[in-house]
């Protein structure tokens, strides 16, 4: 079992900060790969970076970033989380009025702590893939209807003062046109705390969400036409004169990762033919959470192709990874590569169960 990462990351993030108007800053989040040599290589490109726990702070800080180049988000952010953005110098991004309070204790500066505030939006909001949440009920941030009250006891703290705002509510999109219907709603949302609480924001995080294809018959997503329409926005809203926040972590990390796994056996039950692997839900848990399959391809084998789902080692019945067509005549100690695994696989699995070997990383430019 083989994880290979290589050294496209480069590439891929000149292209999209040639398609974004210069207003528009990338933060590449790390929780999509936090692979040292990718976060050396954004460091270099002069990337912030979006960091959900004092881990990922450390990392970046481990690959040359800075706390003036990183954002820090989080559902349920601890005191150790908050004392690392604040020791890193990161801007924090407060889901409640609870985080407030702790940086409020926390922050010993005289002049008070710029923080942005997350709010998860009461409608305007489309997401294909349940993973952020729409906007139906959520974990995250501030909701939308409860904004105008969380401001009002927010300033009641000297120490923290809100001037950002964060919105960030769906993930995987290949349409830019869905993509920039959700940001006009997070500037909906920021031009109501400026307009309501004389709120002078200087950055708007409008998420990332930026999809990449899984499928062979999606359409990639259109890079050019999503910076066109943040122009767009921007001009129609001259009262805003900060930065967008765009968080690519997926389309930036998942096309250099490639998964190879062995088949083991192969096997019919009941109408439904089985190819078991080497590496299962350990390895790549994403398709059992989203119920989208990596791209597979059998190497050296062509011919006739039939369905197979794709199983591994672990003993239960939710270890799957997915389906493919590969070749009817697929046996055991064929070689299976899993595209786009540059982004939530290893590192998001269930590594520690049933002990299986972690798989081999390799890194190349």
């Amino acid at each position: 079992m083989l994880r290979v990462l290589a050294g496209h990351g480069p590439e891929r993030y000149r292209r999209l900060r040639a398609a974004l108007p210069a207003r528009v800053r990338l933060a590449y989040a790390v929780k999509s790969n936090p692979g040292a040599p990718l976060l050396e290589t954004f460091v270099r490109e002069g990337a912030w970076f979006d960091c959900a726990s004092a881990g990922e702070i450390s990392a970046v800080l481990g690959a040359g970033g800075t706390g003036s180049a990183m954002v820090v988000a989080g559902p349920a952010k601890t005191h150790r989380d908050l004392q690392a953005a604040l020791y890193a110098g990161a801007r924090v991004q407060v889901d409640g009025i609870e985080d407030v309070a702790r940086l409020n204790e926390l922050h010993t500066e005289e002049a008070p702590l710029r923080v942005s505030v997350r709010v998860h939006p009461a409608s305007g909001i489309v997401e294909g893939t349940s993973i952020i949440g729409g906007s139906g009920p959520s974990a995250f941030g501030v909701d939308e209807e409860q904004l105008d009250e969380f401001l009002q006891m927010a300033a009641a703290y000297d120490g923290v003062l809100i001037t950002g705002l964060q919105v960030f509510a769906a993930s995987n999109e290949l349409d830019p046109g869905q993509l920039l219907a959700n940001h006009r709603t997070a500037l909906r949302i920021a031009q109501g705390m400026h307009e309501r609480h004389g709120i002078d924001l200087e950055l708007i995080d409008i998420g990332g969400g930026l999809g990449v294809r899984y499928a062979a018959n999606e359409p990639s997503l259109d890079i050019h036409a999503l910076g066109s329409g943040l122009g767009r926005l921007l001009d129609a809203n001259p009262w805003f004169a900060g930065e967008l926040l765009l968080e690519p972590g997926r389309w930036l990390s998942a096309p250099v990762g490639i998964y190879l796994t062995r088949v083991v056996r192969v096997k019919e039950s009941r109408g439904v033919r089985f190819a078991m692997l080497e590496g299962g839900i350990n390895h790549l848990l994403r398709p059992l959470l989203t119920g989208q399959s990596f791209p597979v391809t059998a190497l050296d084998r062509e011919g006739d192709t039939t369905s197979y789902t794709l199983a591994g080692p672990l003993c239960t019945s939710l270890d799957r990874v997915g389906t493919a067509e590969l070749p009817v005549d697929l046996q055991a100690g064929d070689v299976l590569a899993f595209g786009q695994t540059g982004a939530y696989a290893y590192t998001q699995a269930m590594s520690h169960f049933l002990s299986h070997p972690v798989p081999d990383q390799h890194w190349w430019d």
